[in-house]
């Protein structure tokens, strides 16, 4: 039980950072989508890291895009995967998915940072939700510090604009759903993705056991992100009767359909409740299960 809430909220969280990659405004774009007008800067003649950071405003350009997710985290032997397909609005980070795990179809919506999970009845029944709760609310924010958390690994796409020379190297080019590719190996500070939270920055770096974040990243020649693949192996410290356990994951994240229409709304509140609290706790006591 200890491993399978741990692996619960991090495959929230890894899916979470998977959608919220992409949350700042720029400028590119798909010549046959809304971003297209947007698209007035080149990358031509430009460095390798030039290019890499180029892609967030790049991608984010096109508005909206398809996505697909795939993400496997694994602890105490027991793996989690799982595999999700929706839309995405780029520059505000907002998402609808439909995902399935563990053979189960989960509905999936985030807005300004905040998942909405349609829960299935057994989870539904382990978190005691009221009859007629059917949507969970889950804020990424508040949990921090709880074990077994991948704190925002994807989100490093939008850290990739501070990245110099010696963070990228070039791979190769490669076809990804048909679309050629530039293949890019980049290396993501910690200390970036804790956004000057020096306290912060240490506890990732310990529970990551690196200063740095490995991101691969196919780019399509517009400069646009096509994947992204990112696989952690995160070393939850001990501690206030925690026990330590190594949770690791890998989550692929693609993008197609650029310009695509995408109308996200929340579920309605009177169908959601809000179940941060619980996961925290039920992550925090893991050790004791």
């Amino acid at each position: 039980m200890a491993a399978k809430r741990v692996l619960g909220v991090a495959t929230v969280l890894v899916l979470t950072a998977g959608v919220s990659a992409c949350s700042d405004g720029g400028d590119g774009g798909d010549g046959k989508s809304k971003g297209a007008a947007k698209g007035a800067s080149s990358t031509k003649g430009a460095s390798e890291s030039q290019v890499v950071r180029a892609a967030h405003q790049k991608t984010t350009a096109a508005d909206t895009a398809k996505m697909t997710l795939a993400t496997e985290a694994t602890a105490a032997g027991k793996s989690v995967t799982v595999r999700g397909t929706g839309v995405m609005d780029l520059e505000d980070g907002d998402s609808t998915m439909t995902m399935t795990s563990q053979g189960q179809k989960i509905e999936q919506r985030v807005l300004d940072g905040v998942v909405y999970q349609k829960a299935p009845a057994e989870q539904r029944a382990q978190l005691e939700m009221p009859k007629g709760k059917t949507w969970m609310k889950i804020d990424p924010s508040r949990l921090n510090g709880s074990n077994g958390q991948v704190n925002d690994p994807a989100e490093s796409f939008g850290f990739t604009k501070g990245v110099t020379d010696r963070d990228v190297t070039k791979v190769g080019t490669e076809t990804i759903d048909g679309t050629r590719t530039t293949h890019y190996r980049v290396k993501v500070a910690v200390q970036d993705l804790a956004k000057g939270d020096r306290a912060k920055a240490d506890q990732l770096e310990k529970q990551l056991g690196t200063s740095t974040l490995p991101l691969e990243m196919w780019l399509d020649d517009e400069g646009r992100l096509r994947q992204e693949t990112i696989k952690l192996t995160l070393r939850p410290q001990t501690g206030e009767g925690q026990k330590s356990q190594t949770v690791t994951s890998t989550t692929t994240l693609k993008f197609t359909d650029f310009g695509t229409e995408a109308d996200i709304e929340a579920p309605p509140a009177t169908d959601t409740l809000d179940v941060t609290k619980k996961l925290a706790a039920a992550s925090k006591s893991q050790g004791t299960a």
